[in-house]
């Protein structure tokens, strides 16, 4: 089964942290969409789409370069870190559905988090990603490996 996940991580890494751990454990081959101008991913047998919140909605960039470059009639999971609220999903969901694409699974976990007025405070949600989400982020691909 190949894996692919396609994913932008800023400030903090907190997305790169879980899907570092994965690659660890899975064969799963990780595209950074700041670094990858083109990729074909039509060999894959399933994609991810990771990204942490901001301002409330995955990274704009992932989602420009899921649009561009995300197969059709493709099984698709999400991998989300966030400080406080999970991210909405209705764009990420909308270029899913465009792509005929079906979505199989999603994760999300708390990531530290000092953006804005929150680095005043020292930040929320300090210590995320931990081991126990580190863990269950591995849990959730092994299920979605499995299905």
């Amino acid at each position: 089964m190949k894996v692919a996940i396609m994913y932008f991580s800023s400030q903090h890494k907190n997305t790169k942290k879980l899907l570092d751990a994965l690659k660890e454990t899975y064969d799963v081959t990780l595209f950074d969409v700041t670094d990858v101008k083109d990729v074909e991913l039509s060999d894959y047998d399933i994609i991810g789409l990771a990204s942490g919140t901001y301002f409330g909605n995955y990274s704009k960039k992932l989602l420009e370069f899921a649009k561009m470059h995300l197969p059709q009639k493709k099984k698709v999971f999400l991998i989300n870190t966030y400080g406080a609220l999970r991210a909405i999903q209705k764009d990420v969901k909308k270029i899913i559905a465009d792509k005929q694409c079906e979505l199989i699974g999603y994760f999300g976990c708390r990531g530290y988090d000092t953006y804005g007025i929150l680095k005043y405070v020292g930040g929320i949600a300090k210590g995320h990603p931990n081991q126990k989400d580190i863990e269950n982020v591995k849990n959730f691909l092994k299920n979605i490996i499995n299905k």
